[in-house]
């Protein structure tokens, strides 16, 4: 709060009106689906919600806010309580979060105050992550990897990705993962070629490529994580670039620091796999954030220029895809530290035969 207060005074703002779950989450400890939030530069906090909320705002914000419970509209709750908030004349909005509608309320019924869009305002203080988040976070990477680790013995050619997914979500929520942060790609032979494919009916076949990319939730704090293994005996070919893939992220991790810019860290993999002829196969980003979303800030992108701060959490995951044929990923959690990269996802690299 304290660092929002410098931000909003920096830019000139008496306030900011926060639409973003994960932002109000982060502000407040709020984990339900419903709120809006007005955060002043002196260090005030609104928080209006409906009456599903009642209990649960009690228990998770306490006398953090001001908690108003809307028995109408959450708009209506808020026009009137931001005047009772001092000195409150040019407010900012998210203006990556409003939609049309909402922002057509502000010129309407929030006419008496000046609004003026921010862009990453909470996001910004979210990539430096504390020592609770850091632990969320490697609770989740401990789900993770014991849910792949149960997953993989049940795994056999004849099965649908599908049912391997079945399998693997069945696991994540054994091991105590709240939710799927995203939909599990599993993805197996030539689909595997594809970096984001539906999870789909297609049949595991021997000799095929096996793609696992998912992840866990804890506390509201993801973990991202994939591994490639084989279905029956690997190909002298699935041997090479699974190698290669391998030892890209092995240098990524170990050479990845606090101060580099992300484009930087972005062409130490990059740079590696293009030495060994397969530039051309890794069309992706090397990573991004991780924290209350999946995918936040900061970029390991060919075009990220932003310097790498101390204390985020990023993914680091190379990969090479040929169309019809196959495709490797290696991805895991790194924590960016004063001292080496410290790797939250304990899980092998080793090309691993299942089924």
């Amino acid at each position: 709060m304290a660092a929002l207060a410098d931000a909003l005074g920096a830019l000139g703002l008496d306030g900011v009106l926060l639409t973003s779950a994960p932002n109000i989450r982060y502000l407040t400890g709020f984990s339900g689906s419903s709120a809006l939030v007005f955060a002043t530069a002196r260090g005030e906090l609104l928080f209006v919600t409906d009456f599903r909320y009642k209990t649960q705002a009690a228990e998770e914000i306490g006398d953090l806010a001001r908690v108003v419970v809307e028995g109408q509209s959450l708009w209506t709750g808020l026009w009137q309580h931001i005047p009772s908030l001092a000195s409150v004349e040019v407010a900012g909005f998210e203006s990556a979060h409003l939609v049309h509608r909402d922002f057509q309320r502000l010129l309407e019924a929030g006419a008496r105050w000046q609004w003026r869009p921010t862009v990453d305002l909470v996001e910004s203080l979210r990539e430096r992550k504390d020592a609770d988040e850091l632990a969320h976070i490697t609770a989740a990477a401990a789900v993770a990897t014991r849910a792949l680790g149960r997953t993989l013995p049940q795994v056999k050619a004849g099965l649908a990705e599908l049912e391997v997914a079945g399998v693997l979500e069945h696991a994540l929520r054994a091991e105590g993962s709240e939710t799927f942060p995203f939909p599990s790609i599993v993805a197996s032979g030539p689909r595997s070629a594809l970096p984001h494919a539906a999870t789909s009916s297609r049949t595991l076949q021997r000799g095929d490529f096996l793609l696992l990319d998912f992840g866990a939730s804890v506390a509201g704090y993801c973990a991202d994580i994939t591994r490639t293994v084989v279905v029956g005996p690997p190909s002298d070919e699935q041997r090479e670039v699974y190698g290669v893939v391998r030892a890209a992220n092995e240098v990524a991790a170990g050479a990845v620091r606090p101060g580099m810019r992300g484009r930087d860290a972005d062409a130490v993999a990059r740079d590696y796999i293009d030495r060994r002829g397969y530039g051309d196969a890794f069309g992706h980003s090397l990573g991004h954030g991780l924290g209350l979303e999946v995918h936040e800030a900061p970029r390991l992108s060919r075009t990220a220029e932003a310097v790498l701060a101390v204390g985020t959490v990023v993914t680091i995951e190379p990969g090479i895809y040929r169309p019809g044929w196959g495709g490797v990923r290696i991805e895991d959690d790194v924590h960016l530290s004063t001292g080496a990269a410290d790797v939250l996802t304990h899980f092998t690299r080793e090309l691993l035969v299942v089924g």
